[in-house]
């Protein structure tokens, strides 16, 4: 039996050099994921755990946000949040390809993947999990949709894989905040975009001593 499986993993564990772009970064592809029962077929189907009765509770005595999901102070690490997803070949990221903000190859691995928030909600290098999922998220890049809101957009290689997750309330657990400094920095060098001067600004009302950034 050994001897009959040992072509097939290696032929699915080749199938992890597939991208969405020219990054190189190992990924799990439409054809390892939707190969009804394959090996890597269950990667996108984990069951995502429902949010326990504590998480929904603490939610419902926050203040929302514009989609009507609550929002968090900082000390709040295990959280309820409205997610999406995009992936690189969206006619709105086409001239960014396979880049994040941060100007470095966005992430889908069977260990790390890449998601965008408003960098004042959650500052880039944020790290998280999502319940019921065995993969480490962190935020490294933003989108103008994702303004003002505690939204986070999931990074998928293809639109297939965008459209299997489509819009899903979770619960996930931060590991690790960002940084407000580079988040500042990077921000007060685009603020002609609106969505940025925004994100810039909230974090200034957060954080008035990064008022530095804005004037550089």
């Amino acid at each position: 039996m050994t001897a009959r499986l040992f072509p097939f993993i290696a032929s699915a564990a080749a199938l992890l050099l597939a991208s969405c772009g020219s990054s190189g970064l190992a990924v799990l592809p439409k054809s390892a994921i939707r190969s009804g029962g394959g090996l890597f077929a269950p990667a996108e189907s984990f069951p995502i755990a429902k949010p326990s009765a504590k998480t929904l509770a603490s939610a419902a005595s926050k203040q929302k946000d514009r989609h009507g999901m609550p929002v968090y102070t900082y000390a709040d690490r295990t959280r309820l949040v409205r997610t999406t997803a995009y992936t690189c070949s969206e006619a709105d990221h086409l001239i960014f390809g396979s880049s994040n903000a941060t100007g470095t190859p966005l992430r889908y691995t069977n260990r790390v993947r890449s998601a965008a928030a408003d960098w004042s909600f959650y500052p880039v290098g944020t790290v998280f999990r999502i319940s019921g999922l065995p993969y480490l998220y962190v935020v490294d890049d933003y989108g103008s949709a994702l303004t003002t809101s505690g939204t986070i957009d999931i990074y998928k290689p293809n639109k297939e894989l965008m459209n299997i997750w489509g819009r899903r309330e979770v619960e996930i657990t931060v590991v690790q905040w960002g940084s407000f400094n580079r988040s500042a920095e990077i921000l007060s060098k685009r603020t002609k975009y609106d969505h940025c001067n925004r994100m810039l600004a909230n974090l200034i009302r957060q954080r008035p001593d990064l008022v530095r950034f804005a004037k550089r």
